[in-house]
């Protein structure tokens, strides 16, 4: 071979900056490992819970693969913790397209998981039972964690940073003025318990019914204005990982986020799990169903999370001061930085009109209108208009959303107050 060959053989040189960039671009960062454990006492026997860490988004794909976890806070009986704990994922995954790719899946997700929630409630309630639960429902997929929640039970997040984050929100009627003002303008009644025409007592409740959150599954014979629309928020955690305290009220009831996640920070999630349990009836007793999940999203490179010990925490604060302890926490991982989160979404709207969007996925050929929330095909009919684009029931006044049947257009409708001709 010719020097000229050899030459014309070689690939072109190209500037370090370019191949660094090409590096840094290419580089694939793989899936953290997920470690968790589970822990509980029973009062009552009404909290359940969902571990699933093999679900995949295409069947037989494990690079697909996506992990729920959940718990279900049940009240005046178990019938709908269980039900919602069968029924709620399968829900969720019917709301959002076949065969999309995962960055669409994550961004649909929040949508479905409305409508999983709402389809959930609904089918419930036809079974004519009065029993009802809090659900907070967490789906990991790589570092993105996506949490929806009505009631009371909580989800908080602790990052390596040492920066404790709260994903839900709690629909108490006690702590949560919007809420209240929400209720009270569908048509519900909130007030004190009254003990024999005595002074009111108690916390805050929500009449008919008594109910002292604003939002739940189920609850049939407290009114529509008790909605399951959940809050949804979707972070995405840095490579350093994280890991996720889900509870339910037993929990949260004693301890606050920060002491639940100082209580076991160092210790594997299993362990970590029963030490929250523990603490929480050293510091109140048992006096509710108390249940913990501790979820572990860990870098594969550090499949344990470091833990700077107490002492050695107090003398390099001493010295340097606290910002060094932050500083010297820092991961070799260098396309990210530790603790650091980036929130993706939150909503917590409960008008489904805001929740569900405009532009929901609708099957174009089939000549079949979908419903947003059961999704069931039905064929155009004369009570069924179209205007400027998306379709709606014209049952009541049109609105600005997706499709939906006639019978969750009545659902959504009874959900804000509004009252059928």
């Amino acid at each position: 071979m010719s020097l000229t060959e050899i030459s014309r053989a070689k690939p072109p040189l190209l500037p370090l900056a370019t191949l660094i960039g090409r590096e840094l671009g290419s580089e694939k960062v793989e899936k953290p490992i997920i470690r968790y454990g589970q822990s509980g006492l029973a009062k009552k026997g009404e909290d359940y819970f969902l571990i699933k860490p093999d679900c995949e988004r295409v069947p037989g794909n494990p690079s697909t693969s996506f992990s729920v976890f959940a718990i279900f806070d049940g009240h005046n009986g178990i019938s709908a913790a269980i039900f919602v704990k069968e029924n709620l994922l399968s829900n969720v995954l019917s709301a959002i397209p076949q065969d999309v790719r995962r960055e669409e899946w994550l961004q649909t997700l929040p949508r479905a998981l409305v409508s999983g929630f709402v389809k959930t409630d609904i089918e419930f309630q036809q079974k004519g039972e009065t029993s009802g639960t809090t659900v907070t429902f967490v789906v990991v997929d790589g570092w993105t964690v996506t949490v929806a929640s009505v009631g009371d039970s909580r989800c908080i997040l602790d990052t390596q940073g040492g920066a404790v984050s709260l994903l839900t929100v709690d629909h108490r009627l006690e702590e949560n003025a919007e809420e209240r003002e929400r209720v009270t303008a569908s048509g519900g009644e909130v007030g004190r318990l009254n003990v024999f025409g005595c002074s009111e007592a108690g916390p805050l409740r929500c009449w008919p019914g008594g109910l002292c959150l604003s939002r739940s599954i189920g609850d049939t014979d407290v009114g529509e204005f008790i909605v399951p629309v959940p809050h949804v928020k979707q972070v995405k955690l840095s490579h350093a990982g994280g890991r996720l305290i889900i509870a339910s009220d037993g929990i949260w009831d004693a301890l606050s986020s920060d002491m639940a996640a100082k209580t076991c920070r160092g210790l594997p999630a299993d362990v970590a799990a029963r030490l929250v349990v523990k603490e929480a009836l050293r510091s109140r007793g048992l006096k509710d169903d108390t249940t913990c999940l501790v979820v572990d999203i860990i870098p594969s490179v550090h499949p344990v999370l470091p833990r700077i010990p107490r002492k050695k925490q107090n003398m390099l604060s001493l010295i340097f001061g606290k910002r060094f302890l932050n500083l010297t926490s820092k991961s070799s991982n260098r396309l990210s930085a530790v603790g650091a989160v980036e929130e993706l979404f939150e909503e917590g709207s409960a008008m489904l009109s805001e929740r569900l969007g405009k532009n929901f996925p609708m099957d174009q050929h089939s000549g079949l209108l979908r419903c947003a929330i059961c999704q069931v095909d039905q064929a155009p009919a004369d009570d069924l208009s179209v205007n400027s684009g998306p379709f709606f029931s014209s049952t009541s006044k049109p609105w600005e959303g997706p499709f939906l049947c006639t019978n969750c257009r009545r659902k959504k409708d009874a959900m804000e107050g509004k009252r059928s001709n």
